[in-house]
């Protein structure tokens, strides 16, 4: 496992806690970021891509 893909866990871990704190508070723009991190989180552990080349591609959709 390189770093990229634990980082992606980690990514995931926390995408989910604010995606959940979002919607406990009623806040969409929060829960939104949240379901992005964790988009981005699982893309990231399974190819072990970089974040930002991630986003980029994302973006792009």
């Amino acid at each position: 496992m390189n770093s990229d893909t634990a980082k992606g866990n980690w990514k995931q871990i926390k995408g989910e806690f604010k995606e959940k704190f979002g919607r406990i508070t009623n806040d969409e723009s929060t829960e939104a970021e949240g379901s992005f991190d964790k988009l981005i989180g699982e893309i990231q552990e399974k190819y072990g891509e970089t974040r930002e080349a991630i986003e980029k591609e994302v973006k792009s959709w």
